[in-house]
C-alpha cells in the first residue's frame, strides 16, 4: 500500500508544476497588459485621457476687458466703464467642506496650510465687509449657484480669490457710466444689456471700444475643492481703445441749451445746431433737442435717441441759393453785381414763381437776389445753367453724398437725376425744393465756400487712444476743390452783404464780420398723405468773414406761428458768439462787404 501511494504521489507532481507554471504565465501576461496600458496612458497618453482628465478639473473664470472711454477734444469723459465683480458660491461644495488647504507664504517660503471652513467664512466676511453670519447663510445650502456679493472692485475680487475657499468663485461684469448725462447723448449712444453698442458711437465703434476678455484657469479635485498646487493660469484681458472726438463738451452743452430753448419757445417738433471748424472740418458741437441721457435712454422717445443733424433729410429751402450763385459765377454766367430785371411773378416754361414778399418790377443785383432771398431772381439766374449743370453742381457740393462721420443712419439725401426732373423741379432745385439733405450736408457745402473753395471731410472722431496711452490719429479724407478761390470770395461777399445790406441783419455780431443765409421750406406730412404740414426754418452763417473760422447752422422743424415772424437769428448769434469766445478769436479787421442790392 505504501508503495502504491508513493507511486501515485510521484505521478501528481508534474501536473502541479504545470499548473503553477501556467498560473505564473497568466499573471505575467496580465502584468504586461496592465503595465503596457499604464505606459500608454501615463507615458504616451495615446487617447488623450490624462489631458481630458485635466481639462475636466480646470475651472475657467472670464476676466472682462475694460471698455474704452469716449472723450471730447479736451479729454472730458463722455462715456467710460468700470470693471466690477460678483462673488458666487456653489453651496453644495462649500457646505460639505470641513477644511481645505491653501498655499501661504510663511517665513518667506510657500507652505500648504490647513484652513477650517469657519475660518474661511470669517476671512471672506472680512474682505467683503459683511457680517459673518450673513456670509455663512449665503454659502450654506444645496444651490450650485448663488450670488454672495455684487459690484465689487477688482482689488476686492483679487483678495477673495487669494483666500482659495472651496466653492467660492467670481464673475466679472463691466458697468458703463456717462458722467455728462445728455450732453452729446445721441452722439455717444448707449449699450444694450450693458454690453453691446446699441446707438451712436457706442454702436459704430463697438469693436474698437470693447477690447478682448481675459481668462483665469485653476484646477479643482473630484470633491470640487481647489487643488493648491494645481494649475493656475492667467491670461490678462486686453482693454479696448478710447475714442477721442472733435467735440468741445462745453460748447456742446451751450448749443443744446440754446436750441432746446428756441424749440420750446416756438413749439417746434425738433431743432438742431451744428458748429463746425472751417479750417479743419472738425465738428465742435452737434446739438439736438430732447437729447437722450445714455444712463437712462428710455426716458426719451425712440425717435429722439439718434442724431437728427445727420439722420434727418429735408428740403433745405433758400440756403441752397448759395450753391446756385456759386455755380453761375464759376461757370461764368453771372457776376455778383450783374443786373436782373425781376417782375412781380416770373413765368418760365409754363411754371410760375413768386417771392415771399410783394414787389413790383425791380432791378436787382445777383447779390441783392440772395440778400433778399428772391425765388424769382434765383430762377432767372439759374436758368442760365443747363439742367445737367444744375444737377452736377448740387452733386459737387456734396448733395446726395452722406458725410460719413461715423454715426449710424447718416442720410444721403435725395438728388434725383436731371433726366427725371419734371418741368417744375428743374427750377425749384435752384432754391432748395425738390431736393433733400441733412443739416450736416448743408454745413459741408458752406464750409467749402468759407475755405476758399476747398471742401473738407467733416470730422467727428479725432483719434483712437490705446491702453498704453499712444494715440492713433484718424486720417481725414483729402480735400477736394469745388470752386476757385475767386468764386468762393465773391460768394462770401454776397453772404456778408446779405447781413450788412440785405434782409439778414439779425445775424450781425458786434465786433465781427458775419455772412449768412436763411432758408424756409414746406415740410411734407409724416403720415405719407399728399400736401405739407408746416415748415422747416433754418439759418446758416460763417464768421469772421475776414478770416472765416466757424460755420453755424440752426434748424427748426415745424415751429408754430406765422412763418414770417419766425427767426433763428438770436440763436445763431448766441451760439456763434460763444464759439468765437471759446476759441479766443480776435475781432474782425477791415471793412465788411457791402454789395449793392439794387441795380441802377
Amino acid at each position: 500500500m505504501i508503495v502504491a501511494q508513493g507511486k501515485a504521489s510521484r505521478q501528481k507532481v508534474p501536473n502541479a508544476t504545470k499548473r503553477l507554471r501556467l498560473g505564473l504565465g497568466v499573471m505575467l501576461a496580465l502584468l504586461l497588459v496592465v503595465g503596457g496600458k499604464l505606459f500608454l496612458v501615463q507615458g504616451l497618453d495615446v487617447g488623450g485621457m490624462a489631458e481630458a482628465a485635466l481639462s475636466n478639473r480646470l475651472r475657467p473664470t472670464v476676466l472682462p476687458a475694460e471698455r474704452g472711454s469716449i472723450v471730447d477734444a479736451n479729454g472730458t469723459v463722455l462715456a467710460n466703464s468700470v470693471i466690477r465683480y460678483n462673488i458666487t458660491v456653489d453651496q453644495a461644495v462649500n457646505t460639505k467642506t470641513e477644511s481645505f488647504k491653501r498655499l501661504e507664504t510663511v517665513n518667506g517660503e510657500e507652505e500648504l496650510v490647513t484652513v477650517s471652513r469657519d475660518q474661511g467664512i470669517a476671512e471672506l466676511a472680512g474682505v467683503l465687509g459683511m457680517r459673518v453670519e450673513d456670509v455663512r447663510n449665503s454659502v450654506t445650502g444645496k444651490k450650485t449657484y448663488y450670488i454672495v456679493a455684487k459690484d465689487l472692485k477688482p482689488d476686492v475680487e483679487d483678495r477673495v480669490s487669494k483666500l482659495q475657499i472651496p466653492g467660492i468663485f467670481s464673475e466679472g461684469t463691466s458697468k458703463r457710466v456717462y458722467p455728462n448725462g445728455s450732453v452729446a447723448g445721441g452722439i455717444v449712444g448707449f449699450l444694450e444689456n450693458g454690453d453691446t453698442g446699441q446707438a451712436g458711437l457706442e454702436q459704430t465703434q463697438d469693436a474698437i471700444l470693447r477690447g478682448t476678455p481675459g481668462k483665469r484657469l485653476f484646477e479643482i479635485g473630484a470633491d470640487g475643492l481647489r487643488i493648491p498646487v494645481g494649475v493656475d493660469q492667467l491670461t490678462p484681458a486686453q482693454d479696448g481703445k478710447d475714442v477721442k472726438l472733435t467735440l468741445n463738451s462745453d460748447l456742446q452743452y451751450f448749443a443744446q441749451q440754446a436750441i432746446q430753448s428756441q424749440t420750446d419757445k416756438l413749439s417746434a417738433e425738433w431743432g438742431t445746431i451744428i458748429v463746425s471748424d472751417i479750417k479743419t472740418g472738425n465738428i465742435l458741437a452737434m446739438a439736438d433737442t430732447d437729447a437722450p441721457d445714455p444712463n437712462d435712454p428710455g426716458k426719451v422717445a425712440a425717435e429722439d435717441r439718434g442724431v437728427r443733424a445727420v439722420t434727418a433729410a429735408y428740403e433745405p429751402g433758400s440756403v441752397e441759393k448759395m450753391i446756385t450763385a456759386a455755380a453761375v459765377i464759376e461757370e461764368g454766367k453771372a457776376k455778383p453785381l450783374d443786373t436782373f430785371v425781376i417782375p412781380p411773378s416770373y413765368v418760365v416754361d409754363g411754371q410760375q414763381f413768386d417771392d415771399s414778399f410783394s414787389h413790383g418790377t425791380e432791378k436787382r443785383t445777383l447779390a441783392g437776389i440772395l440778400g433778399w432771398s428772391m425765388n424769382t431772381g434765383t430762377v432767372m439766374a439759374g436758368q442760365r445753367l443747363t439742367k445737367e449743370q444744375r444737377h452736377d453742381w448740387l452733386q459737387k457740393f456734396g448733395i446726395g453724398e452722406a458725410p460719413e462721420i461715423g454715426l449710424p443712419a447718416e442720410a444721403k439725401g435725395i438728388l434725383t437725376p436731371a433726366d427725371q426732373w419734371d418741368g417744375r423741379q428743374q427750377y425749384t432745385v435752384l432754391f432748395g425744393q425738390g431736393v433733400s439733405q441733412s443739416t450736416l450736408q448743408t454745413v459741408r457745402a458752406y464750409q467749402s465756400i468759407a475755405n476758399g473753395g476747398m471742401m473738407l471731410q467733416p470730422r467727428l472722431i479725432d483719434s483712437y487712444i490705446n491702453p498704453d496711452g499712444t494715440e492713433e490719429k484718424v486720417p481725414a479724407k483729402p480735400a477736394r476743390k469745388v470752386v476757385s478761390k475767386e468764386t468762393a470770395k465773391q460768394v462770401r461777399d454776397i453772404l456778408e452783404s446779405a447781413v450788412t445790406e440785405g434782409q439778414i441783419k439779425e445775424a450781425a455780431i458786434d465786433g465781427y464780420r458775419v455772412g449768412a443765409k436763411t432758408g424756409t421750406s414746406q415740410s411734407p406730412c409724416d403720415d405719407g398723405t399728399a400736401g405739407f404740414c408746416g415748415y422747416t426754418a433754418s439759418m446758416v452763417g460763417m464768421a469772421p468773414m475776414d478770416d472765416p473760422r466757424f460755420i453755424v447752422e440752426v434748424v427748426l422743424q415745424r415751429p408754430k406761428g406765422s412763418i414770417y415772424g419766425i427767426t433763428n437769428g438770436p440763436v445763431f448769434r448766441s451760439v456763434m458768439s460763444q464759439a468765437l469766445r471759446t476759441y479766443n478769436v480776435p475781432p474782425s479787421k477791415g471793412q465788411p462787404a457791402r454789395l449793392p442790392q439794387f441795380a441802377k
